[in-house]
């Protein structure tokens, strides 16, 4: 049985490369594919030999959203066994926006409904300029519900309110535009731009980068009042009595790579 999604490897440097593998259907979605990318997320969070994690896609698309048979099933659910399956999807989502590692999306082609949302769950994205996008769910008579909380923290509510609508594709200079994707590059230069950026994140304390992103999902939308500035500052004094921060801090004085760092 052909695997929807198998974890292409786990790098000397820890990167652990994700690569979707349904190329003769674009890439979508269907409930193994959810279970299976959920059970590998959980698993690559907790283990302490990966630094991120970069998930990228096989064949002319990133993905195109949900399976169409799986659509056509699940239209004979009963409301109780649909609200499982979205539980499931929704469940993926927040796997991955919430997983204690670095996230990187490079896309290729085009990226449609669900596999918007798995670009918007992850902390840094970068697309082919070949590549487009589209929330296409109203088209079908649906909305793109589970991952809306996701593509508008990316995008805002603004171009949400547009493209969720409309259903329009949309290109990767306008999904750069409007902060689904941070960078644009040529087709030929997206695994580089990859590899470039996992030696950036590969720069970073492992712990630092961790607390870095609970530090984003904690402040982010919060207004600025006396428990944020309190939470802040724990944050920062339990940060600097760390091992991590005595060895970075020491090593820029003594100037020399910290010992988490392998070039």
């Amino acid at each position: 049985m052909l695997q929807p999604l198998f974890l292409e490897e786990i790098d000397d440097d820890g990167i652990a490369w994700l690569v979707l593998t349904r190329p003769e259907v674009h890439n979508a979605f269907n409930d193994a594919l959810i279970a299976e990318l959920t059970t590998m997320l959980d698993g690559l969070g907790t283990d302490e030999r990966v630094r991120a994690v970069v998930l990228s896609a096989r064949g002319r698309s990133f993905s195109a959203g949900a399976d169409l048979n799986w659509m056509k099933r699940s239209a004979e659910y009963s409301q109780e066994e649909n609200l499982k399956d979205a539980r499931a999807l929704a469940g993926l989502m927040r796997t991955l926006y919430e997983l204690p590692k670095p996230t990187l999306a490079l896309v290729q082609g085009p990226a449609y409904g669900g596999g918007v949302g798995l670009i918007a769950c992850c902390d840094i994205a970068v697309a082919a300029e070949t590549a487009n996008f589209c929330l296409s769910e109203v088209t079908l008579g649906l909305i793109p519900a589970v991952i809306a909380p996701y593509v508008i923290a990316a995008m805002g509510e603004r171009p949400a309110r547009r493209y969720f609508l409309t259903a329009e594709k949309f290109t990767a200079r306008e999904a750069r535009r409007i902060g689904l994707i941070h960078e644009t590059v040529p087709d030929e230069a997206l695994q580089d731009t990859g590899r470039r950026i996992v030696r950036a994140l590969l720069k970073g304390g492992p712990n630092a980068q961790v607390d870095a992103k609970a530090l984003v999902l904690a402040v982010s939308g919060r207004a600025i009042d006396d428990d944020l500035v309190e939470d802040t500052a724990a944050r920062i004094a339990r940060t600097r009595t760390s091992a991590e921060a005595r060895e970075g801090i020491a090593a820029f004085l003594e100037k020399r790579k910290p010992k988490w760092r392998a070039d």
